[in-house]
């Protein structure tokens, strides 16, 4: 059974870094590509990044350059390090395979706010 549990989340003040954890279950980061999503109050749920293989990674346009996906089989838990955050990064932040499956977990939230 596949579990996905996510952590680090917290408020933290513009320009200000947080890095997120995904403790995954089941050997999914061997099989799937492995992606962080985001949900703010009133929208969508939308992709934010992605990592295959381990080693090549996607962003969104609006967080290139600010954040990093990154992942740790031996750990079996997936990364992302944000930095420079922006109140527009504000939102629940989630973690599932790429494409997205029935394996949402609670997610964390990070406020970005001064």
């Amino acid at each position: 059974q596949v579990q996905l549990v996510e952590s680090g989340g917290g408020l933290v003040q513009p320009g200000g870094s947080l890095r997120l954890s995904c403790a995954t279950s089941g050997g999914i980061m061997r099989i799937y590509p492995m992606g962080w999503y985001r949900q703010a109050p009133g929208k969508q749920r939308e992709w934010v990044a992605r990592i295959i293989s381990g080693d090549s990674t996607n962003y969104v346009d609006s967080v290139k350059g600010r954040f990093t996906i990154s992942g740790d089989n031996a750990k079996n838990t997936v990364y992302l390090q944000m930095n420079s955050l922006k109140p527009e990064d504000t939102a629940v932040y989630y973690c599932n395979t790429v494409p997205a499956r029935n394996y949402w977990g609670q997610g964390t939230q990070v406020t970005v706010s001064s």
